[in-house]
């Protein structure tokens, strides 16, 4: 009881300390004149009427929302999640049915207005009103006539190229769709031969600049993962398919965060490798036929791109290491049992499918709260207060725990609402639910190390000896009792983990060794010149030291009994010795 009231007390103490605030800051007077432009961290004091985004927590009545962006720590990069819109075409079906647009979207402002179905007008109990959201970026997909008509391109091209920019500086990056089904998900996402996706223009796009930015300093190194969490499970789909399914298990530590244990990872050299991978994870993908959608996702599908930039210095023998990871995810669509008409096996995909959906409504919802980050930015709160400001659902949803970094921590997350045109409730909810996720903040910050080749090389005997008392430790615990079994295993995995960042590493250490002899190389072959001219030198000083060695052994002798009398000299009388002293 003590504990409830204690509880009960702190809520009542941060919402007065809220209200204190903003009360406060509504009594300063205008300081504009004289101040200027005031900084980006500033609290703006403007607030709007909103309504609940998440699934499970659509609201009847409109709520009161503080629209303040929370400040920005030092020594990270923090903004808040970009956040676009896109409305496809008519379906078949639509057409059928001559379904009104319910869309219209404004390429100024980025303003995307639903309209009421027409059906409201003739006396329908619950009245549908026009609702208005902005977003970064408004795609307009419906019609490919119309002059601001936005396609597979423009998409790519609006923010597409700039998180691949983030990525080779070092960042961390995550990009998601989220919609009902149908709505176009993957097809933004993977796209079709003709009109390629999100996912095969960035990796084209990496590869492209890989290849523009070679440089003998520079190596890089290129992984993929693909993987779907389909029923809470996690499956690798780039491994071929078994009965029963195999499935991975989720880890944590403290260096490598949440990851999915022995996750297949594959090294790329090129896009065309990337395209067979791609092709190999799309056919072990599951899908299914519903009403609402012939080809409807029944998974969450993570692709995971992984960028490594080392940099070596030659004059200075010092390594510089950037790891950059990109998650694109195409998530599966939200869906009603009475509208998709699913059954059985269906009935239950969908219903783990809202489920995780619901979890990272409320993940978005918990970090948008702006209780919860006037509560991270009071440092003077008690810890209790504090800790239970920062409780997050991560743990919820297998979805939601594999995405923890994406989310809410070190990465540059953008998200990609696809709506359909023709159906309000549904384009409603992913709205409110856009809406909110652009008010999430992270804080990424640049992943890099800068390690010099002794450091490296103390690294790597550092893990030999580590794998040698794993080793030894494994060879132990053959004697030890039963109980002790699993945590044998576990150490032995951990010893496999060791042993596969080694070997990364050796490859990293002769990556770097052949770029130490292609320099040497090049110097070698500049210096070649110079060595063919002192040769040339060499040899000509040798065959005048041969000639002068010639005239030392074998000098001209004068006769001893000649003497040249002054008449002769006089009259250039001639002389055989004299005519060879002369041209001598």
């Amino acid at each position: 009881m003590y504990r409830n009231l204690q509880w009960r007390f702190d809520e009542i103490y941060i919402d007065l300390v809220d209200d204190f605030l903003e009360r406060a800051q509504l009594l300063l007077p205008s300081v504009d004149d004289g101040m200027g432009t005031r900084a980006s961290t500033t609290p703006d004091l403007r607030s709007y009427h909103t309504t609940a985004s998440a699934p499970s927590l659509r609201s009847r009545t409109p709520a009161l929302v503080d629209m303040e962006r929370p400040s920005t720590p030092g020594g990270s990069d923090a903004g808040n999640v970009k956040v676009v819109v896109r409305v496809r075409k008519f379906l078949r079906r639509e057409l059928d049915k001559q379904s009104p647009c319910l869309i219209r979207m404004n390429a100024g402002t980025q303003e995307t207005k639903l309209s009421p179905p027409p059906e409201d007008a003739r006396g329908n109990r619950r009245p549908h009103e026009e609702k208005s959201f902005t977003f970064d970026r408004s795609f307009w997909s419906h019609n490919d006539t119309d002059s601001h008509f936005a396609g597979q391109s423009e998409v790519y091209a609006s923010f597409g190229e700039e998180f691949l920019d983030h990525n080779f500086d070092g960042y961390h990056t995550c990009i998601f769709a989220y919609g009902q089904t149908g709505s176009g998900k993957s097809y933004t996402m993977m796209g079709t031969l003709d009109q390629p996706g999100l996912i095969p223009r960035t990796c084209r796009g990496l590869f492209e600049r890989i290849e523009a930015e070679q440089n003998s300093a520079i190596t890089y190194n290129v992984h993929v993962s693909y993987f779907e969490i389909y029923n809470e499970h996690v499956k690798d789909l780039l491994t071929p398919r078994t009965t029963p399914p195999a499935y991975l298990k989720i880890r944590e530590s403290k260096s490598d965060g949440v990851y999915v244990q022995n996750l297949t990872d594959e090294p790329v050299r090129c896009y065309e490798d990337i395209e067979r991978l791609m092709k190999v994870g799309d056919m072990n993908r599951t899908t299914a036929s519903t009403k609402m959608n012939d080809t409807s996702s029944r998974s969450h599908a993570v692709f995971t791109l992984t960028l490594k930039q080392i940099q070596h210095d030659i004059a200075t023998d010092s390594t510089i290491e950037r790891l950059a990871r990109m998650r694109l995810v195409d998530l599966a669509g939200s869906e009603r049992a009475n509208r998709t008409e699913a059954t059985g096996q269906r009935l239950r995909e969908g219903g783990n499918i809202n489920q995780s959906l619901t979890t990272l409504g409320r993940v978005i919802a918990a970090l948008a709260d702006p209780k919860r980050q006037k509560a991270n930015r009071m440092s003077a709160l008690p810890n209790q207060q504090r800790r239970r400001a920062e409780v997050v659902p991560y743990r919820d949803s297998v979805l939601t725990w594999l995405l923890k970094d994406s989310l809410g921590g070190n990465s540059k997350t953008a998200m990609v609402a696809c709506i359909s045109p023709g159906d309000y409730e549904e384009t409603l909810s992913t709205l409110r639910y856009a809406d909110q996720a652009k008010r999430i903040c992270t804080k990424a910050h640049v992943n890099q190390d800068a390690v010099s080749a002794a450091e490296r090389d103390a690294k790597i005997m550092e893990m030999q000896e580590t794998i040698k008392a794993l080793q030894l430790s494994v060879n132990a615990a053959a004697v030890r009792k039963r109980d002790e079994v699993d945590r044998a295993r576990d150490e032995l995995e951990d010893y496999q983990r060791q042993v596969t960042k080694m070997q990364r590493a050796m490859e990293e250490s002769r990556a770097v060794s052949d770029v130490k002899i292609r320099a040497l190389t090049l110097e070698v072959d500049e210096l070649r010149p110079a060595n063919a001219a002192l040769q040339i030198e060499i040899e000509a000083l040798r065959r005048h030291l041969s000639l002068a060695v010639g005239e030392l052994r074998n000098p001209i002798v004068l006769p001893e009994n000649y003497e040249a009398t002054d008449d002769e000299e006089d009259n250039g009388s001639d002389s055989g010795v004299g005519d060879s002293v002369d041209g001598d």
